[in-house]
């Protein structure tokens, strides 16, 4: 029994009401609230999302959907995807809704059912026309990551944020599954034969391969759809639709490819460019051209690229670098496999270089802004990033060597084939359990001194980066325009390559234009292009040896990081332009007599060998790998006579 404050006890059921007074101004601070409308725990998370609203104004908008509804926008929109998805025996593309299929109802108002006239032979009725294609597109990454970890298996979230996945049995890209069609127009524009990496395949066959990717993305009941950018230069950008199976696949090419607004995509129209990625299902081995159960074909005529037999998603990415490497040429537009960093003066730097030579390292730099880490165009507009994201090495990564990249993982980001621990999810950057290119894909708005967007003036300097085990190459050298063009299309290195009984010889590698996995046309062509540019914008072209001095591998010493930023330091501040330079013998370099902050001995590698004949002879060795390596583009004329490619051969060694 209780009190009721008048001396009378009231039973429990009774209980007076507690009474809040409001004293004055003051509010009341009460959380209670209505309850909820839903009547189904359905109803009720239907209203926890919010639906985007489309923000193009409908009124004076130009383009594809112009002056359309938004119901009409979305039905051409979903017919544009449906062609894409049009299997060619059929003449039909599948009936197609957007949406999870995991979440229905659905609307059937939305199906789009596009006929796709083709002469080929049509099957009037299939399993697949009776059936729904549901289109996840342009999926954001938080609804990408709750695609992956509820139905991808070997897809987790790590203690960082980032999204760590499985790319199966391919860790890597297969370069001699890539096939590139031959026809009438690219028999005789493509480089083709010894040194290329362009494989042939015919139209039938890509034909075929084609039709088995399609098939396999139709008979899912969800695919993935992503329509996004490429170049960041405006008048030059290329529109480009991915569709695939994995939201690994989905997030990995949001991240690398340049994301449209939402004012961009609701006017994206048809796709300049089309990857078919049926990577879980294999070509069929007994197709003619098919060497294994992987085929990454290219058709450019088409304009579509089919992936079969391998879910690495850096093919992807590098399919789509090639296609560039052919179209921006025709528009006068050098594509070039580089970093790009730029001062702030405005002055731009280009940085070409393999594995293993600092490019990364270099072309990241705390004092200036990154314009991008690895794909670039030099337009009459000046520079711009291929791009939208980075896709950096992770084995053995730290945040003492690399603070950006390491800082760069979080949530958003892709991480591939790394080993984590399986309670605190912490990654093991380390571990080599899976393979040893592990990477991480992320927007390049993750690193903090990334320009956006990804442009900049005309280059003032061109850094050609070798890490020369051999020991012989200057630490710097400025080159005239005939020994760039020479250098770059060598694409020098050396690697080390170690044996068991512990004797470890340099190995010369050379990679024309250094990307020749990528590039389309012949090397002397990149090469005329990156002259003509620079030339006229009065670039200075630099040969950095990241390498060896005092003698090759195993008696020699690797120069020291600090005196190589230095050396980069004087080649953007420009002041070693003022500098006395003297020549070498065999390869004719310019090399500076004096650096701040570099001891003036190692300038010359001379110098720093002691057995002085032992370096002449490593010299020569090394001028006659050049050599050899060159007789590939010997007997290649460039334009209406053989002066530019004499020029060209005089300015390499001389001996």
């Amino acid at each position: 029994m209780a009190a009721n404050g008048t001396g009378v006890s009231t039973p429990r059921s009774q209980l007076a009401r507690i009474q809040t007074q409001k004293k004055g101004n003051e509010m009341c601070h009460d959380d209670s609230g209505k309850p909820v409308k839903a009547q189904t725990i359905d109803e009720l998370h239907s209203l926890q999302k919010k639906r985007s609203a489309p923000t193009t104004p409908l009124d004076g908008v130009q383009g594809a959907f112009a002056s359309l509804t938004e119901g009409e926008r979305q039905r051409q929109q979903l017919q544009s995807i449906s062609a894409s998805l049009a299997s060619l025996t059929r003449g039909t593309g599948p009936k197609v809704v957007k949406g999870d299929p995991a979440e229905k109802p659905y609307a059937v108002a939305h199906v789009a059912h596009h006929y796709h006239h083709v002469e080929a032979p049509t099957i009037s009725v299939s399993d697949s026309s009776l059936k729904f294609t549901h289109v996840l597109y342009n999926l954001s990454p938080a609804e990408l990551y709750e695609q992956a970890v509820k139905y991808e298996k070997g897809s987790f979230i790590t203690s960082s944020g980032a999204l760590a996945t499985l790319s199966g049995a391919k860790t890597g890209r297969s370069p001699r599954d890539k096939r590139v069609v031959i026809d009438d127009t690219t028999q005789y524009e493509l480089w083709w034969g010894k040194g290329s990496p362009n494989i042939e395949i015919d139209e039938h066959t890509f034909m075929v391969n084609r039709e088995r990717a399609v098939d396999y993305l139709n008979s899912l009941d969800k695919v993935f759809v992503n329509d996004q950018f490429l170049n960041w230069d405006p008048q030059n950008r290329i529109k480009v639709r991915i569709v695939s199976a994995r939201a690994y696949h989905s997030l990995f090419m949001h991240n690398m490819c340049i994301r449209p607004t939402l004012e961009e995509l609701e006017n994206f129209g048809t796709p300049d460019f089309t990857i078919y990625n049926a990577g879980q299902f294999p070509c069929n081995r007994y197709t003619h051209y098919m060497t294994s159960s992987s085929s990454i074909d290219l058709n450019l005529a088409r304009r579509e690229m089919v992936i079969l037999g391998t879910q690495y998603a850096g093919e992807m990415k590098k399919g789509l670098f090639s296609v560039m490497h052919y179209l921006m040429p025709k528009r006068q537009i050098l594509s070039l496999h580089s970093g790009c960093n730029m001062g702030k003066d405005g002055d731009v730097a280009l940085f070409f270089g393999l594995s293993g030579t600092g490019k990364t390292t270099l072309s990241t730099d705390h004092n200036r802004y990154l314009i991008g880490d690895d794909e670039h165009c030099w337009s009459d507009n000046g520079v711009s990033n291929i791009e939208g994201g980075c896709y950096a090495k992770c084995i053995d990564l730290s945040g003492e060597k690399e603070p950006d990249i390491w800082n760069a993982i979080k949530f958003g980001t892709v991480l591939e084939n790394v080993v984590f621990d399986e309670h605190t999810r912490e990654v093991e950057y380390g571990d080599k359990s899976v393979t040893e290119n592990t990477r991480a894909a992320y927007p390049i708005e993750y690193i903090p001194n990334a320009k956006i967007p990804c442009v900049g003036p005309h280059p003032k300097n061109v850094i050609l980066l070798a890490c020369d085990a051999f020991g012989v190459l200057p630490p710097v050298s400025k080159l005239s325009l005939a020994q760039t063009m020479y250098h770059f299309i060598s694409g020098y290195t050396a690697l080390v390559a170690g044996t068991e009984d512990g004797i470890k010889e340099p190995t010369a590698t050379f990679s024309a234009c250094f990307g020749a996995a990528f590039i389309m046309l012949h090397p002397t062509k990149y090469a005329a292009m990156l002259a003509k540019k620079m030339q006229k914008h009065g670039a200075t072209g630099w040969l950095v040896n990241t390498g060896w001095s005092g003698g090759s591998y195993g008696s020699g010493k690797r120069i020291k990081l600090p005196y190589t930023r230095k050396i980069i330091d004087a080649i953007h501040s420009g002041s070693l332009l003022n500098a006395t330079y003297e020549k070498t013998e065999v390869f004719g370099l310019e090399i500076p007599t004096e650096i701040e902050g570099v001891p003036s001995e190692i300038l010359h590698p001379e110098n720093t060998w002691t057995d002085k004949q032992a370096y002449k002879d490593t010299l020569l060795k090394l001028g006659g790998l050049f050599k050899k390596n060159f007789e590939t583009f010997t007997n290649y004329k460039i334009g209406k006579d053989n002066k530019l490619t004499e020029e060209i051969l005089a300015a390499g060694p001389n001996f």
